[in-house]
């Protein structure tokens, strides 16, 4: 119970929230801030296909290595 307040606790709320997005709005301004969204997306986006790379690079080293014990198992010594 303790650890669930203390995680709560370092979250903001909804003003702290609006007062966030009211300093982010006065310090870039309403034109940069469609140009900040657009490079933030793109950066997830990246992001996210690069996760899903090292998943499959992850995966194929798992099925290679299945496939060497499984030969390994069938082949007579």
């Amino acid at each position: 119970m303790i650890v669930k307040d203390l995680v709560f606790a370092a979250m903001p709320g909804g003003w702290e929230m609006v007062v966030i997005a009211l300093v982010i709005l006065l310090m870039f301004g309403a034109k940069k801030l469609p140009e900040l969204a657009r490079g933030l997306g793109q950066g997830i986006k990246e992001f996210k296909g690069a996760v899903d790379g090292v998943k499959d690079e992850l995966k194929d080293a798992q099925d290679s290595i299945e496939t060497e014990k499984d030969s390994d198992r069938n082949s007579p010594n």
